[in-house]
């Protein structure tokens, strides 16, 4: 009979948190580059393109490091989304701040995040909600929404070249919506299913 030793414990300090609290560690850095620059498209706007670039990398680099070297930790799974939540939230608001996008927009999506982030910890006694494609989608969408409205475009294209970054917002805040209601029907499901 082969005995089974249990497997080791995960150090919270590796690769993938480290990588974690850099992300975190940026976001201070890309709001003061956004707000040194005021919406003149200089150089401090091209460096907070540049560090969120680099802080969204990380993001998935510390995610696939994670699951492909067996680095999951519970620091990691309450670093990473609040990570995302710091650098995704502190774009919008700056955005709005600087006049470029519509305050509703960032209101949506920040009470979405905020909303889906209380609703987990509400129905967790019942059981996890995992990130379904669609909120995998949702975050790649808003990301690349962000990032076009973050590139300084219409200095360098034209006016016309606002357009296609508020088509990719609309599109993010649609899939935000839709995959809100779906965690809450799912949060439904879970609660209705563990009192069964």
């Amino acid at each position: 009979m082969v005995s089974s030793s249990p497997s080791p414990a995960v150090p919270v300090l590796n690769i993938a948190n480290v990588l974690t609290v850099v992300r975190i560690l940026l976001v201070p850095f890309f709001i003061w580059f956004l707000l040194l620059d005021d919406g003149r498209a200089g150089l401090f706007r091209w460096l907070a393109v540049l560090t969120f670039v680099v802080a969204i990398y990380t993001d998935k680099l510390d995610g696939d490091l994670a699951r492909s070297r067996g680095l999951i930790t519970d620091f990691g799974k309450i670093a990473d989304p609040i990570a995302d939540k710091l650098l995704i939230g502190s774009a919008l608001v700056l955005l709005s701040v600087l006049g470029e996008l519509w305050w509703w927009v960032t209101l949506v999506i920040l009470v979405r995040e905020l909303g889906i982030t209380l609703l987990r910890f509400a129905v967790i006694r019942y059981g996890v909600m995992p990130a379904s494609r669609g909120g995998k989608l949702k975050t790649v969408v808003q990301t690349v929404a962000i990032l076009l409205f973050l590139i300084p475009l219409q200095a360098i294209a034209g006016e016309w070249a606002w357009w296609p970054a508020a088509a990719v917002m609309a599109a993010a805040v649609i899939i935000t919506v839709v995959t809100g209601v779906d965690y809450v029907l799912q949060a439904i499901r879970l609660r209705a299913g563990a009192r069964k």
